[in-house]
């Protein structure tokens, strides 16, 4: 009897390993694939020559990392790049946890339009608001020189794109544009999840809105807020270059270059493969540093509820 409970019990635990393995094996495979070997593969053409489509490839150890060390263009895009990562996330995160916060604890009638409304830009394709923002900029015909008009005695017209002075900031506004609507949804749900009876006792002990953000609301959704700032700093390093590519393609004289625009240019444009392995390898590198000094800079201890 016991042995046939052993046996029992044993092809029980067989058959969950296999029902777990048929879940986790798939995406392991696509993983692999799709991340682990790329990643690999780049790490080895950024110790060769190649410009992409040629049979050869010849091998030049640190030649690569020589080039990227004296190309000045590097200090530009990497400051670029922590450029945009700095205001996004302040920006993004300032406007989403007031949205946020205004919507739930406000009660708002419309809180379902004004959700849809704020989420509306994630929706639209990054080329879409590439495109549209280039119309808004543009120096002749563009909405906000028509806008800034109405307030000068002669027309406006700041090449707001072509400046090396401007050009980097007017990258801003659609990147924050874009992204406060999900993680405003993000911060919604967190804040949703907060029990309704610590605001009550907060109010009968007598502490105003300003207090009960500060001492309930931004405490315990510390974690999701830590989560969006990693999110931002990942997606910034990772995907400023379609922005840049829609935009300003890189110009004026360089001044909006970002890694990842500077990796597609000289990998895709300028056939230099190995050399734009060598970018994305720095980009990994970044990646994984600032992603490490934001959890220990972010670090809390968890509020249970």
């Amino acid at each position: 009897m016991i042995a046939m409970m052993k046996k029992n019990r044993s092809k029980s635990s067989w058959s969950r390993r296999l029902f777990v393995a048929s879940f986790l094996l798939p995406t392991f495979v696509l993983f692999c694939i799709f991340t682990v070997y790329p990643l690999i593969r780049g790490l080895y053409l950024s110790f060769f020559d190649w410009s992409g489509g040629s049979e050869t490839m010849n091998f030049i150890g640190i030649d690569n990392y020589k080039e990227l060390f004296a190309d000045p263009i590097i200090p530009i895009a990497i400051s670029n790049d922590y450029f945009l990562i700095f205001w996004k996330v302040i920006l993004i995160l300032l406007f989403a946890v007031f949205f946020a916060v205004a919507l739930t604890r406000l009660k708002l009638k419309e809180y379902g339009f004004y959700r849809v409304v704020f989420f509306l830009p994630n929706i639209i394709s990054v080329v879409v608001i590439g495109v549209l923002w280039s119309f808004i900029y543009n120096p002749s015909l563009g909405f906000l020189n028509a806008f800034l008009s109405l307030f000068t005695d002669t027309p406006v017209t700041t090449n707001w794109l072509g400046s090396a002075g401007s050009a980097v900031w007017s990258l801003l506004p659609p990147s924050v544009w874009a992204g406060i609507g999900f993680y405003m949804l993000l911060i919604i749900a967190s804040i949703l999840a907060i029990p309704s009876s610590l605001y009550e006792a907060a109010n009968i002990d007598g502490a105003g809105e300003w207090k009960q953000f500060t001492s309930i609301t931004m405490p315990l959704i510390w974690e999701q807020f830590k989560t969006s700032v990693i999110h931002i700093t990942i997606t910034t390093l990772n995907g400023s270059f379609i922005i840049v590519k829609l935009m300003t393609e890189g110009g004026p004289d360089n001044q909006t270059q970002v890694l990842g625009y500077y990796l597609y240019q000289m990998g895709f444009k300028q056939f230099h493969m190995s050399y734009g392995a060598t970018i994305g390898v720095v980009i990994l590198i970044l990646s994984l540093l600032t992603t490490l000094i934001l959890q220990r800079v972010l670090h809390r201890e968890t509020i249970e509820m």
